[in-house]
């Protein structure tokens, strides 16, 4: 028989109070929280920092895969089918035939993508999944001001038709990375994406308001906004509220409090 109580799924995760839209969901996760302080200490280089990042993505990887992923009705024998007709779990489960890429991008990006890619391998038909890799880095003016993202190389698959997109990338700082990925997949290739979803560890007030003005569609998960350089009456409101004057970039355009570099103690490469 059918059980009714796994007819269907319900999920969502908990998320912090914001006035940045419904494409944002920021986690409200004091675990994660707490390993996101632990990555961004000065004490945690390599080995703990790259366990940490892919730790993190395994965890929310597992919660975006589960809320946006298409589900589909499945009975499956259990090893108890062989002493009982009736071990057979009849109920929903993530869609094995949903589509989906993942997008690694270099460098802070890589780890995450990998992680995506390896859980997408075990969960859906892996004949429908994919995963591509940009190449690119921050262009600045003369002093050291983000002007936009500038690509080195690419390996991807022409085919977005009906797929759902992951873009896993630790620090959504400028989002200038993002939205450059984002124009590329929905103008430059074959098809018109099903859906683009972002994977952040962290993200600022200014990442936000960049990748939703250039790309209202986009669904962005993070574990954490950061706010840090905001007035401090700002950073007594709902996040979001006074959205116009929050701040978390220095004037580097490095995420305040942030991580540092992910991206270089990752690959202990400084340059």
């Amino acid at each position: 028989m059918f059980d009714i109580g796994y007819a269907e799924s319900r999920f969502r995760p908990p998320e912090i109070e914001h006035r940045y839209g419904p494409q944002v969901h920021l986690l409200d996760d004091a675990l994660a929280w707490t390993e996101l302080a632990q990555l961004g200490s000065p004490e945690t280089t390599q080995p703990l920092l790259g366990q940490l990042v892919a730790g993190l993505y395994r965890h929310l990887a597992r919660v975006v895969l589960a809320t946006e992923l298409p589900r589909a009705r499945v009975d499956v024998p259990t090893r108890m089918n062989a002493s009982s007709p009736q071990a057979v779990y009849r109920g929903v489960a993530l869609a094995r035939s949903t589509e989906v890429v993942t997008v690694g991008i270099a460098r802070a990006g890589t780890v995450p993508s990998q992680v995506v890619y390896e859980l997408l391998n075990q969960l859906l038909d892996p004949a429908c999944v994919r995963q591509d890799h940009l190449f690119m880095s921050r262009e600045t003016d003369a002093v050291g001001r983000v002007t936009g993202a500038k690509w080195h190389d690419a390996k991807i698959g022409r085919e977005v038709a009906g797929r759902i997109l992951l873009f896993p990338d630790p620090m959504g700082a400028t989002g200038s990375s993002i939205a450059s990925a984002l124009t590329h997949y929905k103008t430059r290739l074959d098809g018109v994406p099903a859906r683009c979803i972002a994977l952040h560890l962290m993200v600022t007030p200014e990442y936000l308001r960049r990748v939703l003005l250039e790309h209202p569609d986009v669904v962005v998960y993070a574990l954490r906004i950061d706010r840090g350089l905001s007035p401090g009456e700002v950073l007594q409101t709902v996040p979001g509220t006074h959205w116009e004057k929050e701040r978390g970039l220095d004037d580097h355009q490095y995420i305040i409090p942030g991580a540092g570099g992910v991206g270089e103690i990752l690959n202990n490469a400084w340059v």
